[in-house]
């Protein structure tokens, strides 16, 4: 079966180390950002040089709670920019004093994924026994793609792109079988299939802390957001990259670890579930980070209205959309109004 990789969250509301305890059978990592430390999500504990202490603590509780059930660790270093810093001794410093600093703990990471093949060089040189996962954020999507960093990584995050790309998924995972490597699919991602704001907007997630101070323009940075302002534009996101719970099974052969992005979400132990149990009842876009279900208001995508031949028909066409009209057949049977 195939397993779960899934974003820890820190939250008032709930403890994830006890939503991990639940579906413990069907996860094979947690994936996290150490505070104050920049990734692909809002820096976590840290502002104008405040060190949340109190969340490091927790961190530290809960990931050993984690590591206590036989689940892997996979620390994050994938911000899709370090600046001037992106290859300095200063960068290894850090992120070797958070490797140390997880390993007196207990924690020493199993895996680290990172986005940078500096960061990667830097943690193959002094901790051998780290797996080294290449980024969702590389996009990387050809055995090419692959061949030109195999020196540093052990495993591919592949681009979100590839998910609806069955012959092109069984190529890499060939290939990474054949050189000793692995392939993580991301099954719930909200974004727009070949979004051509990612890098602007990863690199701006990058350098939040900046951005933050300074007098900024009125304008929406988010590509998706704008897109779905226009009704005619929610098809879309039946176009996009995502993957439904029913269909993971599919993957069976073609993926060692399915992602799933919980960092951000809501309702982080609600899709966690969904995956784990390979069924979900309700609004679809409740499963995707982001979620769209304000830009939807006050319509709903009703899960169960999805035709059973979906996955089969949008993993079998040639994505050319302006020439299709299944999946506006398949929203307008399944958009309702809540």
């Amino acid at each position: 079966m195939l397993k779960l990789s899934v974003g820890y969250q820190y939250s008032e509301k709930f403890s994830f180390s006890s939503i991990v305890k639940n579906y413990a059978d069907s996860i094979e990592e947690v994936y996290f950002s150490w505070v104050d430390s920049p990734g692909g999500r809002s820096m976590t504990g840290g502002f104008d040089g405040y060190f949340d202490y109190e969340l490091q603590n927790i961190m530290v509780e809960e990931l050993t709670k984690i590591k206590e059930m036989g689940i892997k660790l996979d620390l994050l270093f994938n911000a899709n920019c370090y600046g001037e810093e992106a290859m300095s001794r200063v960068m290894r410093g850090k992120v070797y004093s958070v490797i140390d600093f997880l390993s007196e703990k207990g924690l020493a990471p199993e895996v680290v994924t990172t986005t940078s093949p500096a960061i990667a060089h830097m943690i193959k040189e002094q901790y051998t026994d780290i797996e080294l996962k290449a980024s969702v954020n590389m996009k990387i999507s050809t055995v090419k793609g692959m061949m030109y960093t195999a020196h540093l990584f052990d495993s591919y995050c592949v681009a979100k792109e590839c998910n609806r790309n069955i012959p092109l998924l069984r190529e890499l995972k060939a290939w990474a079988e054949e050189n000793s490597k692995k392939i993580t699919i991301l099954a719930n991602s909200g974004c727009m299939r070949d979004c051509s704001g990612q890098i602007f907007h990863d690199n701006m997630v990058a350098h939040e802390q900046g951005i933050s101070k300074q007098k900024n323009i009125d304008f929406m940075p988010y590509m998706c957001w704008n897109y779905l302002k226009k009704h005619e534009n929610f098809v879309s996101v039946l176009q996009n990259t995502w993957i439904r719970p029913e269909d993971i099974d599919n993957y069976e052969g073609l993926a060692d670890t399915v992602k799933l992005a919980t960092r951000a979400h809501q309702l982080p132990g609600m899709v966690i579930g969904a995956y784990a149990r390979r069924m979900y009842m309700g609004n679809l876009l409740d499963l995707f980070e982001p979620g769209f279900g304000p830009a939807f208001a006050p319509y709903a995508i009703d899960s169960s209205k999805i035709p059973e031949d979906f996955w089969k028909h949008t993993t079998g066409c040639d994505k050319n959309c302006t020439k299709c009209d299944y999946c506006s057949k398949v929203l307008k049977n399944s958009l309702v109004i809540v």
